[in-house]
């Protein structure tokens, strides 16, 4: 029963953390923490060690992130609304061509890892899943710190590969909190696109 009531808190600071990155408010960092802390013990009572290994990582950037978007950055500079209140400023960017290829190697070298020590030394049931989905995690919330607009495409693939998995494991509600991933992340993508600065800076 208690794991069942952590699991749904999960799903409610995870839904929180979303909106909040779509908005690229700063808060969603702490958020982020909280919620990977929680799906820390989730991941581990259901056998899916790699997404547990995930989310100790995201604890560990959740504070690398809070650092990079708390940085002073002379060169932007936050918008006057109306009422002379001022409000964040959605800025991004995209990968060089040398950057991209390296992240797809990432990806690649991350999930071959991953997966065999999931098959040679785990009791994982979904190894080739659990595997993919980390690899792709790592590397999308890293372009996330760097405001890299194309994370955004990473994780409309992470997550409805997660929702499958899920599945299979009878997590249905953190199921259905991958699929509101999902359609959020898309939505996430055209909100950047429509709203937000594209940079070419590089120390972001």
């Amino acid at each position: 029963m208690t794991e069942h009531v952590i699991e749904y808190f999960g799903v409610l600071t995870g839904l929180l953390y979303l909106l909040l990155e779509i908005k690229q408010h700063r808060a969603m960092w702490i958020v982020g923490f909280l919620t990977s802390l929680i799906y820390v013990f989730v991941f581990f009572n259901s056998k899916i060690y790699a997404d547990m290994g995930l989310n100790i990582y995201y604890v560990l950037i959740s504070i690398y992130g809070f650092w990079q978007w708390t940085r002073r950055d002379k060169n932007i500079q936050p918008q006057q609304e109306d009422n002379n209140q001022t409000k964040e400023v959605i800025i991004y960017r995209h990968p060089s061509t040398v950057l991209f290829i390296e992240i797809c190697a990432a990806i690649i070298g991350l999930h071959a890892i991953l997966y065999y020590i999931l098959y040679r030394f785990t009791d994982s049931p979904i190894p080739f899943g659990d595997s993919f989905t980390t690899a792709v995690g790592i590397v999308a919330t890293w372009m996330l710190a760097r405001r890299i607009i194309e994370h955004w495409i990473f994780w409309i693939i992470v997550n409805f590969v997660s929702v499958y998995l899920y599945y299979l494991r009878g997590l249905y509600p953190t199921m259905f909190l991958y699929f509101c991933y999902a359609v959020l992340a898309y939505v996430g993508y055209l909100t950047w696109k429509k709203k937000g600065i594209n940079t070419n800076d590089n120390t972001l």
